[in-house]
């Protein structure tokens, strides 16, 4: 399983967004600056985010992403999955018709272990710890995000 630069892109965006607190307005230019993606990327990602009910898009001039939930209750998992799909590491798991040798497999009982504890790591992965750590957010060095112009935009 490799995770894609759209996936990898949801994290960052609700990275940035665990770091402001759920119910806070932020720009998504601050958004696609600070995180570094591209704005036609989080364009879409903030669709799939929407309909997943992790996000709230916002339209127009004051318009932007809100973040729904705690980040506490939000999970790598959730977030991977949502962009993903749900996680199967081969085809016997996601669709164990497909192996005419399921029964006497081996193999297809390490699969299913392995999807297990990787489904299981992302879960426990939480953003409110993740953002407790410095930030993988490129444009902010390990450092805190400046949230200046964005509040400076909500009191506008």
């Amino acid at each position: 399983m490799k995770i894609t630069r759209a996936t990898e892109y949801a994290i960052r965006c609700i990275t940035f967004l665990s770091k402001l607190g759920p119910g806070e307005l932020a720009n998504k230019n601050d958004i696609a600056q600070q995180a570094e993606i591209p704005p036609h990327f989080l364009a879409k990602i903030g669709q799939d985010l929407a309909r997943a009910e992790i996000i709230e898009i916002r339209q127009g001039a004051r318009g932007g992403f809100i973040l729904l939930k705690n980040p506490a209750e939000i999970s790598l998992l959730e977030v991977v999955e949502t962009m993903l799909g749900e996680i199967y590491l081969n085809d016997c798991v996601a669709r164990p018709s497909s192996c005419n040798a399921l029964d006497a497999c081996g193999v297809h009982k390490v699969w299913i272990k392995a999807r297990q504890q990787l489904r299981e790591t992302l879960r426990q992965a939480t953003f409110d710890k993740l953002i407790r750590d410095k930030s993988c957010l490129p444009a902010l060095g390990g450092s805190r995000i400046s949230i200046k112009n964005t509040e400076m935009r909500k009191n506008q």
